[in-house]
């Protein structure tokens, strides 16, 4: 469907934590979008999904347009100058270091991402960059984030920060998710923000479908959650206007699909910390 992507790579000169049998959710997100960097194993996955909702593409670019908009927002209208982007996935169009540099170019960003590919990727993208790392953690243990001595060095977490946690805890379990949420509103300083945005179960034959190919595709967890689910991991947040919403209903602006057709399976939204 979209070229052989990274199987033409000698293994020898993939890094050696990155075994090409077994599927990477970067790499399936980076294949729905049209990317290059995946294995046959991540297309079969992929495709199981296609084969559910042939329009799991728009899913995916309906929640990278949301984050497109949240990030010039957090910069632009909250005056956030630090992010830290879990879970950030392969490198593609609209990075959150570039989104923020078009508000502001000293910005700091640090992304987390526990799959190697991802690290090597990032590193060599921003090698000479100044402001932005990328680091190897683990986000359900968010002390290998917060405690991590080059996060540390980037992002002064006594002062105002934004998390972005987008698309990752539908592929957690329900305790892990709440759980990891949790972790993060504590963390978070007063006056920071975190933007939580996953899948939907709006009570749509579609969300079930797509939940059983993540499961039947060996890639575990896609869980689409109640809005009652959603809501609860701003527990203790003010929520930034318009509140919970599906996500092309957050801000939209011209670039906003307003007629997608996976627009009921996915939401979110910004919390902010109280001062």
């Amino acid at each position: 469907m979209r070229g052989d992507g990274l199987d033409t790579v000698d293994r020898r000169d993939l890094p050696v934590e990155i075994d090409p049998t077994v599927p990477s959710i970067a790499r399936v997100y980076d294949y729905v979008l049209g990317g290059k960097q995946h294995f046959a194993i991540d297309r079969r996955v992929s495709e199981a999904l296609f084969a559910a909702v042939p329009e799991t593409s728009q899913l995916a670019k309906d929640n990278r347009s949301m984050l497109r908009r949240a990030i010039r927002w957090l910069v632009d209208e909250a005056g956030i100058r630090q992010i830290i982007d879990l879970g950030s996935g392969l490198p593609t169009e609209g990075n959150v270091h570039e989104l923020a540099h078009e508000v502001d170019p000293t910005v700091r960003v640090v992304y987390v991402d526990i799959d190697p590919i991802v690290l090597a990727h990032g590193r060599a993208l921003l090698a000479n960059d100044t402001t932005t790392t990328v680091i190897q953690a683990d986000a359900t243990r968010l002390e290998t984030v917060f405690d991590n001595p080059e996060l540390k060095a980037m992002i002064d977490l006594d002062e105002p920060f934004a998390v972005i946690a987008a698309s990752i805890l539908h592929h957690f379990d329900d305790e892990t998710a709440t759980s990891v949420a949790q972790a993060i509103r504590d963390r978070l300083s007063p006056g920071s923000y975190v933007l939580f945005s996953n899948f939907l179960d709006d009570d749509e034959p579609r969300a079930k479908e797509l939940e059983n190919a993540f499961l039947k595709g060996g890639l575990g967890t896609g869980r689409f959650r109640t809005w009652a689910e959603h809501l609860e991991l701003f527990e203790g947040l003010e929520l930034v206007e318009p509140g919970v919403v599906y996500a092309n209903d957050w801000m939209p602006d011209e670039q906003t699909l307003t007629n997608s057709p996976t627009h009921t399976l996915y939401a979110g939204g910004i919390g902010r910390k109280p001062a």
